[in-house]
């Protein structure tokens, strides 16, 4: 199984159960900016109490096993299910339940439906400026790679940057935004 086929059968298993959902991480990352390998499918789920996560679970039962201790995201101390594909390499599936955030919430309701053929199929993905806060509130290496590369391959023109930095201002994450806008490449 590659890791396309794994996002694709979490897409699947999302709209099978019915439940609201958006595909983030590297995925997303990769249609914006700069396409960079990675081991996961990290997908947001509309989750009120737990219900609709665990109907995906099921879903996925037979080739993901979940860790039944649900983690925490230490930045927003949201709630994530982690698992394993039950395939050789091992590949991970994090599916993040959608809280009261208020950021997460804005990035949730502004997704849209795009075309991936990698994935053969449409999905659900945040916006460019709605990855790029994402990316710098997070605020790892890779991140703020990613975040560089989907302001360079976007353009400064074509994006909310107004919007960035207001979320970025709130989240103080405005001198992490200066730092990738001053990395980019001069145009």
């Amino acid at each position: 199984m590659t890791i396309e086929q794994l996002a694709a059968a979490v897409i699947d298993a999302c709209e099978a159960a019915g439940v609201d959902h958006m595909l983030t991480g590297a995925f997303a990352t990769s249609v914006y900016g700069v396409p960079r390998s990675t081991s996961d499918v990290d997908v947001v789920v509309d989750a009120l109490a737990g219900e609709p996560i665990q109907r995906v679970v099921a879903r996925l039962a037979t080739l993901v096993a979940f860790d039944p201790q649900v983690q925490f995201d230490t930045l927003t101390w949201g709630r994530r299910h982690v698992g394993t594909t039950r395939t050789d390499p091992p590949m991970l599936v994090e599916l993040f339940a959608l809280f009261d955030d208020p950021f997460v919430q804005h990035q949730f309701h502004r997704r849209r439906r795009i075309v991936l053929p990698s994935l053969g199929r449409v999905a659900w993905l945040p916006r460019p400026e709605d990855l790029v806060v994402q990316k710098l509130r997070w605020g790892r290496g890779k991140d703020l790679d990613d975040a560089r590369d989907v302001l360079a391959v976007q353009g400064l023109n074509h994006v909310d940057l107004a919007g960035i930095r207001a979320w970025c201002l709130q989240h103080g994450t405005i001198d992490r935004l200066d730092a990738v806008i001053a990395a980019l490449p001069a145009e």
